[in-house]
C-alpha cells in the first residue's frame, strides 16, 4: 500500500475515526479541527485509540499532525479528507480557499445535497484557481462514534459507498488517488445523483422530529434506528423516500430508494423498510441523539431536504412530505431552515434547466 499525506478536516464523531483508521492503515495522517481544545488531548498523545466491532479496524492510530492552523493542516496534504456537518462547507472553503494547489484532492464526506455545487461556488468566489478535484461521498464509510477526548469506535464499515467529483470527469481520478485504502469507494456517476441519493435526508430529520417527545424524556436513552423506527415512522420515512426519488426522476436521473441502499451498504433485506432497518445489526447500539439540538435536524433539514424540495418544486415535483418535515424542524427550532439552507438562489442554479444542470455537473461548463 502507498502511503500518502491525508489531512482530515474536522474532529468530531466522523473525522475522529477516519483519521485513526488511516493512521492505522499506514497513512501519514493531519487532523485539523478549529478550536484546539477539542483536540489538545489528541495532541498531546500524538493519536487516537480506535475500537471497533468483532474483527473491524482497531488500535493506535499515530497522527503525523494535529493542528488548528489550516495553513499548516493543508499545505502538504495530497488529499483532504473534509469531515465535517454539512452547514460547516462553507466555512471550510472559505478557509483552505487560499491554501489551495494545484493537483490536491479535496472530498467531502459526505456532501448531502449539494455540497460540491456549493463549494466550487465559495472557492470561485474567494478567488481559487488552484486546479484541484473536488469530489463527495454520497453517505459517510463509517457508522461511528466518539468514545472519548481521544477514542473513536467504528460500528460498521460500508461496504460500497458511491463518490462523483465536480465535475464528473474527475471522478476516475479521485477514486484511483484513495483506492488502496478505501477499496469501498464506486463511481457515484455525477454529484446531482450522489446528492439525490442521500440517505441522511430521509433517515435523519424525520426519524429524529417523530422521535422528539422520546428523546427529550429519555435524554436519548434509546436505540434510535432499533427502537425508534416502529410501522408507523417506517412509513413516514418511505413518504419522503418516495418523493426524493420522485424528484431524482424528474431530473433524469434514477435514484436508489432506501431499500435498495440497505441492500448496498450493508447487505441486508427485508419486506418492508421497516424489516430492513431491523435487519442491520450495525444499527444496534447505536443510540439516539440526547437532544433535539442535533446535526440530524440542524444539518439534514437545510442541506439535505431543502434542496431536495427546492429542486422538486423547480422541476415540478410535489415535495409535501419532505416540507411538512422541514416545517417541523423550524417549528422545534424556531428558525427559518429555507433561509438558511441550500436554496438554488444560494448555489447559483436556480435558472439552470435541467440540462444545463446536468452539463454543469458533468462537464464544469454553466454555458451553453
Amino acid at each position: 500500500m502507498t502511503t500518502k499525506k491525508f489531512t482530515v478536516i474536522g474532529a468530531g464523531n466522523g473525522g475522529k475515526a477516519m483519521a485513526a483508521h488511516l493512521a492505522i492503515m499506514g497513512q501519514e495522517v493531519t487532523l485539523y479541527n478549529r478550536s484546539f481544545i477539542h483536540i489538545e488531548v489528541i495532541a498531546k498523545r500524538g493519536g487516537i485509540d480506535l475500537e471497533s466491532y468483532q474483527d473491524g479496524p482497531h488500535g493506535f492510530g499515530k497522527l503525523a499532525n494535529v493542528t488548528d492552523n489550516i495553513e499548516e493542516a493543508v499545505k502538504n496534504a495530497e488529499i483532504i479528507m473534509v469531515v465535517v456537518p454539512s452547514f460547516g462547507h462553507r466555512d471550510i472553503a472559505k478557509l483552505i480557499a487560499p491554501h489551495l494547489k494545484d493537483g490536491q484532492i479535496v472530498i467531502l464526506h459526505p456532501g448531502r445535497t449539494c455540497g460540491t455545487i456549493e463549494f466550487r461556488q465559495v472557492l470561485d468566489h474567494c478567488g481559487c484557481e488552484s486546479k484541484i478535484i473536488l469530489a463527495e461521498a454520497e453517505t459517510f464509510i463509517y457508522a461511528s462514534r466518539s468514545e472519548g477526548p481521544s477514542q473513536a469506535r467504528i460500528f460498521r464499515v460500508k461496504e460500497a459507498v458511491p463518490l462523483a467529483a465536480l465535475p464528473a470527469v474527475d471522478t476516475r481520478a479521485a477514486l484511483l488517488a484513495i483506492e488502496d485504502v478505501y477499496p469501498q469507494f464506486i463511481d457515484g456517476e455525477n454529484v446531482l445523483q450522489t446528492g439525490l441519493n442521500n440517505m441522511g435526508a430521509v433517515f435523519h430529520p424525520a426519524l429524529t422530529i417523530l422521535n422528539a417527545g422520546r428523546i427529550e424524556s429519555t435524554r436519548g436513552d434509546f436505540q434510535f434506528y432499533v427502537d425508534g423506527v416502529t410501522p408507523s415512522v417506517a412509513k413516514v420515512l418511505e413518504v419522503i423516500d418516495r418523493e426524493r426519488v420522485t424528484v431524482a426522476s424528474a431530473m433524469g436521473l434514477r435514484a436508489r430508494t432506501s431499500m435498495e441502499w440497505l441492500t448496498m451498504a450493508y447487505n441486508v433485506r427485508g419486506d418492508t423498510l421497516y424489516e430492513a432497518i431491523q435487519n442491520q445489526t450495525g444499527y444496534y447500539g447505536i443510540n439516539a441523539p440526547s437532544t433535539l439540538q442535533h446535526r440530524y435536524i440542524t444539518e439534514d433539514v437545510p442541506m439535505s431536504l431543502v434542496p431536495i424540495a427546492a429542486l422538486g418544486e423547480r422541476y415540478g415535483v410535489s415535495v409535501n412530505g419532505i416540507n411538512a418535515i422541514i416545517r417541523l424542524g423550524c417549528f422545534l427550532h424556531s428558525t427559518d431552515y429555507w433561509r438558511k439552507g441550500r436554496t438554488l438562489d444560494k448555489l447559483g442554479i436556480k435558472d439552470l434547466s435541467v440540462g444545463e444542470l446536468t452539463r454543469y455537473v458533468m462537464t464544469g461548463m454553466r454555458d451553453l
